[in-house]
């Protein structure tokens, strides 16, 4: 039995279940937080549900239209290329590539450039102002340039692009967070925590952090979209993922040269590099929204 309520407290909600009502009140955001976890979930069990294996060729089925085409059938859903791979099949494997790959090269940036912009954000003088500037040159060139330029030093192949993406975007975290905490570290809470006797490692953590959260989210979810791109990017560019390779940017490669007579070949991986940018666009502009409101 539920007890009985005299008196009618209000109910303040906390940081969190405050940051998901603003978030889930938002249909956009609703809607690419589906399609990530779509992502995800085909990211893991994607290789396990394919009907076929990404290099498997049947030399009856060359560019096959997908099902809902008069030419088309059930077995093949989204068609075939022009050796007879299953186009479904090489997209379920290929999301562990492109997008699988680009989580984990956001993990690694994100850790490399939190450490060193927090570092770099505690100090002062000289130290900080030349960090500052070396940032801003680093930040000038496009990071599918810089990525390029790593590639063709390093080489072609997937785990290059790992490292050539990483290095791309660590200097965006880098900045994004070393310019939050030298910001946050002028204010005039922190110098009330200084004379409170609090140390350095206790201002930074439970002082600056909490108001630089807001800025390491958003870095995070524009990184993804950006990692995605540039992943696809090498891989159209023969500089990335190698053919058979199922990467999505390598299969749009693969089909250009059947654009005119089969265009599915290029459409279909292209919608899904589409779809994974827009949704995790689409979250990171509701988190950017949510947050908004609750920081001030």
């Amino acid at each position: 039995m539920r007890p009985i309520k005299i008196y009618q407290e209000d109910q303040i909600p906390s940081p969190t279940l405050r940051l998901w009502m603003l978030f889930s009140a938002n249909p956009f955001a609703l809607a690419g937080l589906w399609g990530v976890c779509t992502l995800l979930l085909l990211t893991l069990f994607g290789t396990y549900i394919a009907p076929f294996s990404p290099e498997a060729q049947d030399p009856r089925a060359l560019l096959l239209p997908p099902s809902w085409d008069p030419a088309g059938t059930v077995e093949h859903f989204l068609g075939t290329d022009d050796l007879g791979r299953d186009i479904f099949s090489r997209l379920l494997h290929g999301a562990r590539l492109t997008f699988g790959m680009s989580l984990s090269i956001v993990a690694t940036a994100l850790s490399m450039g939190f450490v060193i912009g927090s570092i770099s954000g505690m100090m002062h003088g000289l130290k900080s102002s030349i960090l500052g500037h070396l940032l801003d040159a680093l930040l000038s060139i496009p990071s599918l340039l810089m990525a390029i330029l790593v590639v063709a030093v390093m080489g072609p192949g997937l785990n290059n692009v790992f490292w050539a993406v990483g290095i791309a975007l660590t200097p965006q975290f880098v900045r994004a967070i070393h310019q939050s905490v030298h910001e946050e570290l002028q204010k005039e809470y922190v110098t009330a925590a200084k004379l409170d006797g609090a140390n350095g490692l206790q201002i930074f953590w439970f002082v600056i952090m909490p108001n630089v959260w807001e800025t390491v989210i958003i870095q995070t979810t524009l990184a993804i979209s950006a990692a995605i791109l540039d992943i696809a990017a090498l891989g159209f560019l023969n500089l990335g993922a190698q053919a058979p390779s199922p990467e999505w940017g390598a299969m749009v490669s693969q089909g250009l040269d059947n654009l005119l007579t089969a265009p599915w070949t290029v459409t279909i991986p292209g919608v899904a590099i589409l779809f994974s940018v827009l949704a995790i666009n689409l979250v990171g502009d509701g988190l950017r929204s949510a947050l908004t409101p609750i920081r001030t």
